[in-house]
C-alpha cells in the first residue's frame, strides 16, 4: 500500500531538494588540491571555473582557472546530512536566500566518514543546497516556456521550517 498525504496539503506546494553543489576556489596548486577534494566527497569529477575579467591586484587574468564545483542531484539529502553535521548542525539566517542557501565548511576532516588525505592537506569547501517546488521546470525549459507565480517560490521561513522538521537544524 502507498503512502498518502494529507488530503488537505497541495502536492504542487511540496519542498524538495533540488541540488546540492559543492565548490571550492583557488589558483593553480589549490586548485588541483581542491579538484581533488571534491572528487573524493563526491566520487564525479569536477568542471573548473574560468575568470572572464582582468583584476591585476589579485592577480587574475581573463581565461585564468579560478575554482571548481560539482553538482549533486541524485540522493542529495544524504550529502546534506553529512555536510550539515561538520558545522554542527547550526546556520545563521543571514545565509539563507530565496529557493537556497550556502555554508561554508572549514575543514574537510569535519566531516563524518572523511579522513586526512597528505597529498590534499587541510582545505575548506562551500556547500549551496537550492530548493525546488512541482512546476519549476514550466520556467525554465526552452520549449513551450510558461510563466511561474510568485508562490512557486520558497521564502527564507518555509526553509528554516523544512531544515529543522527534516534535518534537526538550529538557526542563529
Amino acid at each position: 500500500m502507498t503512502k498518502t498525504k494529507n488530503k488537505t496539503e497541495n502536492p504542487m506546494r511540496i519542498i524538495k531538494i533540488e541540488k546540492i553543489v559543492l565548490s571550492v576556489g583557488g589558483s593553480k596548486e589549490n586548485l588541483e588540491k581542491g579538484t581533488k577534494l571534491l572528487h573524493l566527497l563526491s566520487k564525479r569529477k569536477p568542471a573548473k571555473i574560468k575568470t572572464r575579467k582582468r583584476i591585476p591586484a589579485l592577480g587574475v587574468s581573463p581565461g585564468m582557472e579560478v575554482g571548481a564545483v560539482v553538482t549533486l542531484r541524485k540522493n542529495p539529502e544524504e550529502v546534506l546530512k553529512r555536510m550539515i553535521v561538520a558545522i554542527d548542525n547550526t546556520l545563521k539566517t543571514k545565509q539563507i536566500s530565496e529557493n537556497n542557501f550556502s555554508f561554508g565548511i572549514k575543514e574537510y576532516i569535519e566531516i563524518p566518514g572523511m579522513e586526512y588525505q597528505r597529498d590534499i592537506g587541510i582545505m575548506g569547501l562551500d556547500v549551496t543546497v537550492v530548493f525546488k517546488r512541482s512546476g519549476r521546470r514550466v520556467g525554465i525549459r526552452k520549449i513551450k516556456r510558461g510563466k511561474v507565480s510568485k508562490k512557486q517560490r520558497i521564502s527564507k521561513e518555509e526553509i528554516i521550517k523544512f531544515m529543522e522538521e527534516n534535518f534537526n537544524t538550529k538557526f542563529k
